[in-house]
């Protein structure tokens, strides 16, 4: 797989405007799921989450994403050959040193990474993002920010897909020159409403508003 340079990386979000736009014929490009080690159950939803996403976001948005998202670790060179990394899970998260200078370099230079808490990540995933960025905070992001209004509007912000604790959801974000590099969704559990509805037997309005914001999402990293 070819890597890219750092130089090419940090104009990705123009090319891949360009990209979809005006060349909806070239070869698709592939997003991935993060392999984390911790112990967490990193490979939730791996089944139809993820794929079922593009699917939605390819036909109603017109992106051009490989079907079938690829599996990196954050340690690995071949992060750098993916826009947009995925993570979720319930339990354990640990960056170890190699992890944190890697991942940290692939979100400088254009990388974008969605955590979405699958509920019980919430402690374990804080810290990690502070040794990422031990001098950045996690800003919750309001209702008019433009990631809730690009080709779907969510006027009342981050929708809730499955309810557990009673919590509001929340987009939580690290934001470097300008940019959002990370983004967390907290109480809403988007993954599992990515999923078929075999999986959670959630109705489509449900899952549909999962995809449309999951949308919005992908929408916004490969143009920003």
């Amino acid at each position: 797989m070819r890597t890219i340079n750092v130089l090419r990386f940090q104009v990705l979000p123009f090319l891949f405007l360009l990209f979809f736009i005006k060349f909806p014929t070239l070869s698709a490009q592939q997003i991935a799921l993060l392999k984390y080690k911790g112990g967490g159950d990193w490979y939730a939803n791996i089944t139809t989450s993820l794929p079922n996403l593009i699917q939605f976001s390819n036909q109603h948005i017109h992106t051009v994403i490989d079907e079938k998202p690829a599996v990196v670790t954050p340690d690995s060179p071949e992060i750098f050959n993916y826009p947009f990394v995925h993570m979720t899970g319930h339990g354990n998260v640990f960056f170890d040193e190699n992890d944190v200078q890697n991942l940290r370099k692939y979100l400088l230079n254009g990388g974008f990474l969605h955590i979405d808490d699958n509920y019980g990540m919430d402690s374990y995933i804080r810290p990690q993002i502070k040794k990422l960025f031990p001098n950045q905070k996690l800003v919750e992001l309001p209702k008019a920010h433009p990631i809730f209004n690009q080709f779907y509007h969510f006027p009342d912000g981050l929708p809730k897909i499955h309810e557990h604790n009673g919590k509001r959801p929340q987009a939580f974000a690290i934001i470097i020159n300008n940019r959002i590099v990370l983004l967390y969704t907290y109480e809403t559990d988007l993954g599992d409403g990515w999923e078929s509805e075999v999986i959670h037997h959630d109705p489509w309005e449900v899952r549909e508003k999962a995809l449309k914001m999951g949308a919005n999402i992908l929408q916004y990293a490969f143009t920003n």
